[in-house]
């Protein structure tokens, strides 16, 4: 088995497939190693598909604009695979005097850093989508947003990467990454040891559990989202929903069904002791789908044929960890995108790639370094 190359990355979610393929397009040699049985079998196949920029961090946002305007339009066609990006809109749904003022702070965030991004009124709201209910009192819209699929999208990336000379190792969990001569250099598995001039650790929380035995603690916890998809529907909308509580979020895929996910507060109850692999519950699925009802009067009696949980990695302040480790040579890290990493994936991989060979990323990744959570003397 091949067991050395330039970079070793360690996770084969979106991050880990398209930072493989931005660094064998630069003849980068790349080994990624998957402790699962599958490629972006974590939170990269297992949430809403939002291609957004609204309702981000204004310390994320530069970042997914510049991928909204130069990597997702053309992605199709780039992989060769339809990712099934639309570019349609984002409204995010307010209903109480409460989820408007959150709604307008984030589009004031979002104007001053360039977004085209307003608050509309529920009448507003109703001629762009007529099916939402009169609960719906206004939202914000970006007409630039969309949404896209996380698995063929991430598998997309795979199969380029794999074509550039990649190599992907699944079921292949890394115990620990070790130095040799000050640098991160070495990923041991329980089948041997990988070795490399650069380690990028992209593996969600998990990333947390190997990075901080060499000193570059990243604050994170896991926590569980859940999805669903219901059967096929008529044609209804096409724009990318959300709403200022994130009790919910979807849109209608090209094939007509509806993928939803949400945040219940009673996903811990459904998990059984011990952790492991996330399970989706009908608690969770209930719960969200009494909120959908309310919003969507008009899918109240859509089936749904499947759910599914995932685990994201939200960070301490809300937005991700990119860039070198702090204190260790060789290693960088990408984690921490606390459920918002499938749309900003492919501009933080295409950073990364430039990053980790000398190059300049697209804007500046300066509000990601790891050093922001150390203590100021």
């Amino acid at each position: 088995m091949k067991n050395t190359a330039d970079v070793i990355i360690i996770g084969s979610g979106i991050i880990g497939c398209a930072s493989a393929y931005y660094l064998a397009k630069k003849g980068v040699s790349v080994i990624v190693l998957e402790a699962d049985d599958s490629i972006g079998n974590g939170g990269s196949s297992r949430n809403g598909g939002g291609v957004r920029q609204s309702g981000r961090d204004p310390r994320e946002l530069p970042l997914a604009m510049w991928g909204i305007s130069h990597i997702w339009p053309t992605l199709s066609d780039e992989l060769g695979t339809d990712v099934e990006y639309t570019q349609k809109g984002n409204l995010r749904l307010g209903k109480t005097e409460k989820d408007l003022k959150v709604l307008q702070n984030l589009t004031d965030h979002a104007v001053a850093c360039g977004l085209d991004v307003r608050m509309i009124n529920g009448k507003e709201v109703r001629e762009i989508n007529p099916y939402l209910s009169d609960e719906v009192t206004g939202a914000s819209w970006c007409p630039t947003d969309g949404h896209a699929n996380p698995l063929t999208t991430t598998l997309g990336y795979f199969k380029k990467a794999r074509e550039l000379g990649a190599h992907f190792i699944t079921g292949e969990p890394v115990l620990k990454i070790k130095k040799e001569k000050g640098s991160a250099r070495l990923a041991v598995t329980p089948d041997g040891v990988f070795e490399g001039d650069r380690i990028l650790a992209a593996a969600g929380y998990e990333t947390r559990l190997l990075t901080s035995k060499l000193g570059a603690d990243v604050p994170m916890r896991g926590k569980k989202i859940e999805c669903l998809v219901t059967e096929a529907e008529p044609p209804m909308f096409q724009q990318m929903l959300g709403t200022a509580e994130a009790d919910f979020y979807g849109h209608q895929t090209k094939h007509g069904s509806f993928i939803f996910g949400g945040s219940t507060g009673l996903e811990l109850f459904g998990q059984p002791d011990g952790g492991g692999a996330p399970m989706s519950t009908s608690i969770g699925a209930a719960c969200t789908c009494r909120g959908i009802m309310k919003y969507f009067p008009a899918l109240s009696n859509a089936k749904i044929i499947r759910t599914w949980a995932g685990w994201t990695d939200p960070s301490a302040d809300g937005i991700p960890v990119i860039g070198q480790a702090d204190g260790v040579h060789g290693l960088y890290i990408a984690c921490g995108f606390t459920g918002h990493g499938f749309g900003i994936g492919p501009a933080a991989a295409y950073s990364i790639a430039e990053m980790m060979t000398g190059g300049k990323a697209p804007v500046d990744m300066s509000p990601f370094r790891c050093t922001r959570f150390k203590a100021k003397i």
